[in-house]
């Protein structure tokens, strides 16, 4: 029998004292992930409240009821704190081991708080029983056995990397990720545990983080075809097609029929334009898994819908009002929103794209309004015009790079397009490298311009890349949206080098962006009030950058202009970037090259002028966006 020797306040103030090492200090917030782990709280802190928890609270001897009621009034002083219960609970876990250990007959605390008995067997059989309710799909009840096994054995890769799969499927992707990152410092040879967590970055749109996971995955387990399907996804968001296709090729060696494998094809042949082949493939795959949501949402996508396609719509919801992944959902809600689109039906187009848009962002990492304001304030403030006109040691003399710059969705496609259907030029793609190399040389270029060393790095190192994927062109178009944010930069490495900004209606562009679930899973994208916001600072920073820059360098398009007038901005183009007039730039839709975009449709279609006052149509929806036409005057 074991005695208790503190009464039960006593036992319940420790508890409280104890949580309140991670209150906040006057109205701070927790810092995030990215700077500390596992909850916010800096990994200094954490070990230096469990050695805390060691000196005051190891010596005194605790029976089962002081536990308890020690460990609840720590957790809900936490949760008092502000955080979830996920996290609570975790870190009331680890107070636990930090006592006592990891023994196999160890009591650990029930919801309820009274204590449970868990021994090795029992934690092989709940292992069994999440197997089970995971195969019939009751996802809660999977959840509900694999935190019991945690809460006995934190350790547990095992369980760790189970509960991340279960709660990626319940769309909870926070908790998802701590759970799989967890899984993998535990157990570095889990295949399962890479795939997973690889294939959550995938679809948060970290596709450097995912590579990474995922080629571990695959090291770990060669022949299964799903881990090679998701990396060759990721390799294809990177615009790494070739290595992508290879992918493919290897999971159907191993799996002749893998629809995952089938779809992977078929989004590759739309990238490159042939589009009855892309339609096949994704029927295969169907063929394959009838029941394959993004087989079916991807038919939308590659060609224009109309009432002859009321068995795909039947087929799909049907099968979205199945209990199905949100993710899933997502893409299918999506795809009807484009048919309702494409028919006209705008009110119930909207009511699609919303409800879609409501699930991707549950997967996106949560849009800053704050951090993004004082990000534009930064860069204002450190490329000024006197501080960029004198330019710098180091820079590049280059013209071969063009940048293409502007919101998503705003034609910057349709600019590159033109541009690539020159004999003497070609397309990139959107290439990552200015938004990599300023994370990486972040605590240099948060200073000022680069130093000549860090210039002449950079600026070879593009070229090289320009090189590799278009070795003969004279220019080379990089049209990733986000190098308007590194302008500044780019001008001071390359000072000869190009920069067209398109711009677009800001209601249209907003909107478009509404209706297109993008791969690098941008989180403004998913409200309207936050896609506002965003374009906002967008267009403010532009503003600078038309301010500072010299004219020389820097062409502005008026997209309306471009669809109304495509002659006359297309030979103003190519003079701007200092190639001779081609009348091939006219028939670029005819071009047969890779478009690695969300535009791999429309840029293959003559001009069209439809896409202008699009948001008329949506009008009564879009009340946020409405206030942004103000901006088409400046």
């Amino acid at each position: 029998m074991l005695f208790e020797w503190w009464n039960a306040r006593e036992v319940v103030e420790i508890g409280k004292t104890l949580a309140d090492c991670f209150r906040p200090q006057g109205g701070r917030e927790l810092p995030g992930r990215e700077q500390a782990r596992p909850f916010g709280i800096h990994q200094h802190e954490l070990d230096s409240f469990l050695r805390r928890v060691t000196r005051e609270v190891g010596p005194r001897k605790l029976g089962l009821l002081s536990r308890a009621k020690l460990l609840n009034s720590f957790k809900w002083r936490l949760r008092e704190h502000g955080f979830d219960a996920g996290q609570a609970d975790e870190l009331t876990q680890m107070v636990l081991f930090q006592l006592y250990g990891n023994h196999s007959n160890l009591s650990t605390l029930t919801p309820g708080g009274a204590p449970e008995p868990i021994g090795r067997k029992r934690i092989a059989d709940l292992l069994t029983e999440a197997d089970a309710h995971f195969a019939a799909g009751k996802l809660a009840e999977t959840a509900g056995c694999l935190r019991r096994v945690l809460r006995t054995d934190p350790h547990h890769a095992l369980a760790h990397a189970k509960l991340g799969a279960t709660l990626s499927h319940l769309g909870e992707y926070e908790e998802a990720e701590r759970m799989l990152r967890r899984a993998v410092e535990l157990d570095a040879r889990s295949a399962a545990a890479h795939f997973n967590l690889g294939a959550l970055l995938y679809y948060r749109g970290e596709f450097a983080a995912a590579e990474t996971f995922l080629r571990r995955a695959a090291k770990l387990n060669p022949r299964d075809p799903e881990t090679l399907v998701c990396l060759g996804l990721t390799l294809g968001a990177r615009s790494r097609l070739d290595n992508a296709k290879d992918c493919f090729a290897k999971a159907l060696v191993l799996k002749p029929r893998n629809a995952s494998a089938l779809c992977g094809l078929g989004w590759l042949a739309g990238i490159e334009g042939r589009f009855e082949d892309s339609e096949k493939l994704y029927r295969d795959a169907l063929a394959a898994d009838p029941r394959r949501p993004n087989a079916w949402a991807s038919l939308a996508e590659i060609r224009r819908m109309t009432t002859a396609d009321g068995d795909w719509l039947e087929n799909v919801r049907r099968l979205v009002t199945a209990d199905m992944a949100p993710l899933d959902e997502a893409a299918l809600r999506f795809a009807m929103g484009k048919y309702f689109d494409d028919l006209g039906n705008f009110a119930e187009a909207f009511s699609q794209y919303k409800r879609g848009n409501e699930l991707y962002k549950k997967v996106a990492r949560p849009y800053d309004r704050k951090a993004r304001s004082a990000a534009v304030e930064e860069t204002v403030g450190l490329y000024s015009a006197e501080r960029m006109r004198p330019g710098i040691e180091g820079a590049s003399q280059s013209t071969k790079p063009v940048f293409v710059v502007g919101m998503m969705r705003s034609g910057t496609t349709l600019v590159e397009q033109i541009i690539a259907s020159h004999p003497r030029a070609a397309g990139a793609g959107e290439l990552d490298f200015w938004t990599e190399a300023v994370r990486k040389h972040r605590d240099i270029l948060d200073n000022g311009l680069p130093d000549p060393a860090l210039a002449a790095k950079l600026g070879n190192s593009y070229l090289a890349i320009l090189s590799r994927q278009c070795r003969d062109a004279l220019r080379v178009v990089d049209k990733s949206t986000f190098n308007s944010d590194h302008l500044g930069l780019i001008h001071s490495i390359f000072p000869k080098s190009r920069i067209i900004y398109v711009q677009r209606d800001p209601v249209d562009t907003c909107l478009s962006c509404y209706f297109q679930h993008f791969a690098n899973a941008a989180g403004f994208t998913f409200d309207l009030m936050e896609l506002a916001h965003y374009y906002r600072e967008h267009h403010r920073l532009m503003q600078h950058w038309r301010s500072v820059l010299p004219h020389t360098v820097f062409l502005e398009i008026p997209y309306a202009e471009l669809v109304s007038d495509q002659e006359a901005w297309s030979r103003r183009l190519m003079e701007f970037i200092g190639l001779e007039w081609d009348p091939r730039c006219l028939e670029y839709y005819k071009t047969k090259r890779s478009v690695l975009t969300a535009s791999t449709w429309q840029v293959r279609q003559q001009i069209y002028s439809s896409s202008v006052g699009r948001w008329q149509n949506y009008r009564k929806f879009i009340r946020p966006l409405l206030k942004l036409k103000e901006l088409n005057a400046t």
